[in-house]
Parts: C-alpha cells; sequence; structure tokens
C-alpha cells in the first residue's frame, strides 16, 4: 500500500511509471490516445486535478492543474477524494478494483463518481478506454512509495 496521498501528482507519477514498466499489461488492450482529468474534491470544498494523458500503451504526463482547467482534457472524472480512496483501498486489499468499486461501476451510477467533457466525443474516449484507466488505477496494488 501506498503512503503518498491520493490527491497529490507524487502518487499519480508513481501510477505513471508503474503503467509504463509494464506494457504488457497494455499491449493486449491496444493504443489509447486521450488527456484525462481527475477531480478529487477535498472536505472544505477544494479540489485536487491531475491532467493524465495517454498515448499508445504508456502515461506519458501527469500534472497538476487548477480549477477550470478540467476542460484542457477530453473528459474529466470527478468525485470526493473519499469515494477515490474507497475505490483505491478496495485495489489495495484485493489487488485490482472489484464490482462497484471499479471505475466503470462508479461512473456508470453516477451517483459518487461522474464523467464530464466539454465534447461527447471525449467522453466517448473515457468510455472506450476505460479498462486502461481501471489497469493504470490498479497498478496502485504494486505501489510502495515512501511519503
Amino acid at each position: 500500500m501506498t503512503t503518498q496521498p491520493i490527491d497529490s501528482v507524487g502518487f499519480f507519477d508513481a501510477l505513471a511509471t508503474e503503467m509504463n514498466a509494464h506494457p504488457e499489461v497494455y499491449d493486449i488492450l491496444g493504443d489509447v490516445e486521450m488527456a484525462i482529468v481527475f477531480v478529487m474534491t477535498r472536505p472544505g470544498g477544494t479540489a485536487f486535478r491531475a491532467k493524465l494523458t495517454f498515448d499508445g500503451i504508456q502515461c506519458t504526463g501527469v500534472q497538476e492543474v487548477g480549477e477550470g482547467a478540467e476542460s484542457d482534457g477530453d473528459c474529466w472524472v470527478e468525485g470526493d477524494v473519499s469515494d477515490w480512496q474507497a475505490m483505491l483501498d478496495d485495489i489495495f486489499a484485493n489487488g485490482q478494483a472489484e464490482g462497484r468499486q471499479t471505475i466503470n461501476s462508479l461512473t456508470l451510477l453516477g451517483d459518487r463518481l461522474a464523467v464530464h467533457g466539454e465534447d461527447p466525443m471525449g467522453v466517448d474516449r473515457f468510455f472506450r478506454f476505460n479498462q486502461t484507466v481501471q489497469n493504470f488505477l490498479d497498478g496502485a496494488a504494486n505501489l510502495t512509495v515512501p511519503a
């Protein structure tokens, strides 16, 4: 399990490193061309925003972006940091998200995480590439990141 807060660039940098170290996991899923922003609303209403750029079978960019920059991605997924943490706790416990803790289930239900985009084709990218996004997040099970 990671000791790095999930609402940090360090956490997502570690996930990108994990993804890029295991092309065999992503090769079977095919190439992805997508920029996605994860928005994690903290208690008190402030939010952490991480823009992730996927190119081919790699995560080629991780950066924190400011409020309003969600539309710089093809789409964005937002929810309370506690809901993101619950999904990641499931990953830490089981090696991968299971059942209703997968990002696909969480966004389809829309009651805890929601997908948004300025362009319907951008939103479509999320659903087209959600298995890659899930595998990316499932990589957290392999992380031991110093705080």
